[in-house]
């Protein structure tokens, strides 16, 4: 017995599927602690976890209510010009501070907690110490009030999609200044992150002082030029890099 199909709805067919907008962040949740009398309250995030060179950036943000910036998002999901306008309004209007986790400390922590570290030592910065911290991710950092960690807290919070926002602009700039130093790696164009061109000038030139030596295309490039693994002495600050990261954190919130 042959099987015949049920008729198509042709204007059902033809008719597009339904496509939800991404959730913007909101103050919902900083503002319902507000309301219980819990402030300030602080959104912390950072970036650079990915990079094989460069610090990770992390920053802490704690918004004016009543002069939220408009347009604070994910920092990923904004484009360069945007970015650097919510900086400046954010810094102009919010408590910020920022901290960064460079390459030495990276290789000897490793980067989960070189990050988290981080991650505290730019709610310490604050001007104002908080009363609650929310946190971008899964862990809870060393600060001493309430911690909540929160996955994909950049684009659920506006504390820290502000956060986000902050950690990012200043990397960038940071890893643009790097570029004026060591133009051969096109820092400018990648931020650090493992593109062929980077690649590329990792295996012509080796690393510089700024790259996580224990990373392994790091490493290997730096067992290719010197014939041996990357050496263990991991105490000393590049001094270079220490002012570099001061200096930008310094200027960048000020």
């Amino acid at each position: 017995m042959s099987r015949t199909n049920p008729p198509v709805n042709e204007k059902a067919a033809a008719k597009p599927a339904k496509v939800t907008a991404a959730t913007r962040p909101s103050f919902r949740r900083e503002r319902a602690l507000l309301k219980q009398g819990i402030w300030p309250v602080a959104g912390c995030d950072e970036v650079g976890r990915g990079p094989l060179a460069g610090p990770v950036v992390a920053a802490a943000v704690i918004l004016d209510p009543d002069r939220i910036p408009k347009g604070i998002d994910d920092s990923k999901r904004l484009t360069v010009e945007a970015r650097e306008a919510l900086f400046e309004e954010i810094c102009a209007t919010a408590m910020v501070s920022v901290a960064a986790a460079p390459p030495w400390r990276i290789d000897r922590d490793n980067i989960l907690r070189a990050s988290l570290w981080a991650l505290a030592r730019a709610v310490q910065g604050l001007p104002q110490a908080p009363r609650h911290v929310f946190v971008d991710g899964r862990d809870r950092i060393d600060v001493p009030c309430g911690c909540e960690p929160v996955i994909g807290g950049d684009g659920l919070l506006l504390s820290i999609g502000a956060a986000s926002i902050v950690a990012k602009v200043t990397r960038d700039r940071l890893m643009c200044r790097l570029a004026r130093v060591h133009p051969e790696y096109g820092f400018d164009s990648h931020m650090g992150y493992g593109v062929p061109r980077h690649l590329a000038a990792l295996e012509l030139h080796g690393p510089t002082p700024h790259h996580r030596r224990y990373f392994a295309p790091v490493a290997a490039a730096h067992a290719r030029l010197n014939g041996a693994a990357v050496p263990p002495d991991l105490s000393q600050l590049e001094a270079t890099e220490v002012v570099i990261v001061a200096e930008e954190a310094a200027v960048q919130v000020a």
